[in-house]
């Protein structure tokens, strides 16, 4: 198979006309991670750029921000595959105008995160541009492989942490607003669940993915890889309290406000019927696997309809 089956949306149509073209030049497309085997051993690699004015702001971010974000984002992809990070390797484009302390100062960031995880910045590559941004390519070593396909009808949904913080502090700064500053943590420095996703592969996770393009688009990929329905509880999610008060400014439920949200970096996982919540992480049961595909959202007994971030839309 050259790739991952993958939910609807302008930006995943893109990926399916590249793996239709590439055929069987191209293998596992579409998941979080492309696993390898070298040898005895397994590795997951993933790549994730972050463009200024597309992903962040610099009137929003700090430069150590930037980096710290963009290699949390491809860290992420490693910890939905229950990968322990070996490094990362970074291209970084900057104005020629930045000096120097610029450019380090970005890779402090990268640094920083990357290090916070048991990894080391391995090189990359430097070149200028107009536009600041940074590619990040994450280097893992997998003992036990896991990927978006193996969810069962039977199965349950969990998700880690709590859902809407990193929404709260982007639509308070969209306003002009200072966000709260638990909620501009989540969004400025995420935290990559890389201890969380191997503690749950351990625990017996049958397959995960992680939120970074919002609960509702996140979790139609994992349907459609595993070719099953997913029935979500709103009124079980963890909202961060910044989204609690955000969603109040903004007249919607809390819960669909969390759903809505990218980039929170938190792990939707599948465990097998009767996971008992003991897996020393926070985490919170939301859902069931069924028979079927795509996934029904429910809040108060009333279906929801909602879409997840697409860069194409």
């Amino acid at each position: 198979m050259t790739a991952t089956p993958l939910g609807p949306g302008p930006e995943f149509d893109r990926i399916r006309a590249i793996a239709a073209v590439l055929g069987s030049r191209a293998t596992g497309l579409g998941d979080d991670c492309a696993i390898v085997r070298v040898g005895t051993k397994t590795l997951a690699l993933s790549t994730d750029a972050s463009v200024e004015g597309v992903h962040f702001r610099r009137e929003w971010l700090s430069l150590e921000e930037v980096g710290w974000r963009a290699t949390a984002g491809c860290l992420s992809d490693l910890a939905a595959a229950g990968a322990l990070p070996i490094g990362v390797l970074v291209a970084l484009t900057m104005p020629a105008a930045d000096p120097p302390a610029a450019f380090a100062s970005v890779m402090d960031g990268v640094g920083r995160v990357v290090a916070s995880v048991g990894g080391t910045v391995l090189g990359g590559d430097l070149t200028k541009g107009d536009v600041r941004s940074i590619t990040v390519t994450g280097i893992g070593r997998v003992e036990s492989v896991i990927g978006r396909q193996g969810a069962r009808p039977g199965d349950e949904l969990w998700v880690t942490g709590e859902l809407g913080g990193a929404r709260a502090a982007w639509m308070a700064m969209q306003a002009g607003r200072e966000p709260d500053t638990a909620a501009r943590a989540r969004f400025a420095l995420p935290v990559p669940r890389v201890a969380a996703g191997r503690r749950l592969v351990e625990g017996g996770a049958r397959a995960m993915i992680d939120l970074s393009d919002g609960l509702a688009g996140d979790a139609r990929h994992l349907a459609a890889a595993s070719r099953v329905m997913l029935r979500i509880d709103l009124a079980q999610l963890p909202c961060h309290p910044a989204a609690r008060v955000e969603a109040e400014t903004q007249g919607e439920p809390a819960e669909v406000f969390a759903a809505k949200g990218g980039e929170d970096y938190e792990l939707l996982v599948v465990m097998p019927p009767g996971a008992t919540g003991n897996v020393g992480i926070a985490w919170s049961r939301i859902g069931q696997v069924e028979s079927g595909e795509g996934v029904v959202l429910e809040l108060a007994g009333r279906a929801v309809a909602l879409e997840g971030y697409d860069h194409f839309a």
